[in-house]
């Protein structure tokens, strides 16, 4: 089972899509939210580009799969964007709720994770895996949680407790669910690797 450059993944028809370049809007509209919600304190603002942002990655998704412009590279700065947006509205958010510091914490740990189990998945099979259902449910609620904060001023701690709790258990599934799901890939690699070496000697 030989391994995959992550170069040969890097080339201009991977690279320079239509659903890309929606990634790296995504990308771009970042600093903005934070500017608006620490610099200048627009909540209002702040969701309404928080919905263009996600509006943009649900189109990218649908241009992708219609005009057939998947790509390894698109499956990976999708996510990307998607996480980077995520965490950056989750540490302005730490800022007025402490608890915020339980799904950031979350994140990091399960993105740190997954990005070394792509890696090797990636490098023994040369494929991006796209997210699974579990991720997008935990995409979905994390979205509500932060649209709720960031909206409503005045959120009361019940509301607030609840939806950061069942936003960060929803991620913690996700976490296990698709290490489950990499580690079978992994060790069915690794079988295979090894029946093959068998049936050469």
């Amino acid at each position: 089972m030989h391994k995959v450059s992550i170069r040969s993944k890097l080339t201009p028809d991977q690279v320079f899509t239509i659903p890309n370049i929606l990634s790296f809007f995504r990308l771009l509209l970042i600093p903005l939210i934070v500017f608006l919600y620490v610099g200048k304190e627009l909540y209002g603002w702040t969701l309404v580009v928080l919905i263009i942002s996600l509006v943009t990655d649900i189109i990218d998704g649908l241009v992708a799969r219609k005009l057939n412009m998947v790509t390894d590279f698109g499956k990976f700065i999708d996510p990307v964007a998607d996480k980077l947006t995520q965490l950056a509205v989750l540490f302005c958010l730490v800022t007025r709720f402490p608890l915020m510091w339980i799904p950031i914490s979350i994140m990091l740990l399960k993105e740190i994770l997954q990005f070394a189990l792509r890696f090797v998945v990636f490098r023994y099979t040369g494929e991006v895996h796209s997210a699974e259902w579990h991720g997008k449910v935990a995409t979905f609620l994390i979205y509500v949680m932060m649209s709720l904060h960031v909206i409503w001023y005045g959120i009361t701690d019940v509301v607030s407790t609840l939806t950061i709790t069942i936003t960060s258990l929803s991620m913690l599934l996700s976490c296990v669910l698709y290490t489950i799901s990499s580690a079978v890939i992994i060790i069915n690699i690794k079988r295979r690797k090894k029946d093959k070496e068998q049936l050469n000697n």
